[in-house]
């Protein structure tokens, strides 16, 4: 699947989840490092603002699909992707290093919040190590003298896969920039799932999940920033239908032939 526009060309590489795991996990036995970004409307509305954002976006080594309007994009185009939202690939993905005795850290939200993420963690996954939770100031720069700070202190700790939740655009500047300083250490960009293991922030029920309304669920608890946020999604889906059909299109034409 793939989304493009003025300046980017997107394509989302991994398309389910038994394709993730076995991703990542020949990329730990290899010793080789990754960048991972999940995609969603959001995303494709800072793609056609920022160009670092598109240049970091470039760089990822893994691209998945979190939302389900990118989901259902992708049956339109006849090209179906399952939906791997960034919160729910932290355990799984925990499992995975515990399981070949990687290590993990944990970058964003507050001290508080990364504490007890951690406690989450090793208690859920037998065999979790987590060697660092690092907050970053306000300000933080993800490719400035601040990251580099971060960068100093994975590589102190020994760290394999490092949990980025620092908000989207950063955590996906920061993987790109980390991509390339520290080549082993694998870099997952998981926005609030780590807020969500320690209770500071509330994911609607799975129910809720499942029916996909989530969108409902965020923007009852955060209506100032969520409501603009997803009128500028909204904006955008006419021309990603386009986009979806067009590739759809293209498709059928290729089968013919």
């Amino acid at each position: 699947m793939r989304f493009w526009g003025d300046g980017y060309d997107v394509a989302i590489n991994v398309t389910d989840w038994d394709t993730l795991e076995h991703e990542i996990t020949h990329r730990l036995r290899r010793g080789e490092g990754f960048s991972l970004a999940t995609i969603n409307l959001d995303h494709l509305v800072k793609l056609r603002q920022d160009t670092r954002f598109r240049e970091a976006y470039a760089a990822q080594d893994i691209v998945v699909a979190d939302g389900n309007p990118i989901v259902w994009l992708s049956k339109l185009a006849g090209r179906p992707i399952a939906l791997i939202p960034g919160s729910d690939a932290i355990l799984p993905i925990t499992r995975i290093a515990a399981a070949e005795g990687k290590t993990l850290a944990l970058v964003g939200s507050t001290e508080s919040a990364l504490a007890g993420a951690k406690d989450h963690l090793e208690r859920e996954v037998p065999g979790a190590r987590v060697v660092a939770t690092l907050a970053p100031p306000m300000g933080f720069d993800p490719t400035g003298e601040s990251a580099d700070t971060v960068l100093s202190a994975l590589k102190d700790a020994q760290a394999d896969i490092a949990f980025l939740a620092l908000g989207a655009p950063k955590q996906e500047l920061f993987a790109a920039y980390g991509r390339d300083v520290l080549p082993s250490v694998g870099f997952v960009s998981i926005g609030a799932g780590l807020d969500f293991f320690a209770g500071t922030q509330v994911r609607a029920p799975k129910w809720v999940r499942a029916i996909a309304m989530e969108w409902i669920w965020r923007t009852a608890l955060q209506p100032s920033r969520m409501v603009p946020r997803y009128a500028k999604c909204a904006g955008i889906l006419p021309g990603e239908v386009g986009n979806a059909l067009r590739l759809r299109s293209r498709t059928g034409r290729k089968s013919a032939d």
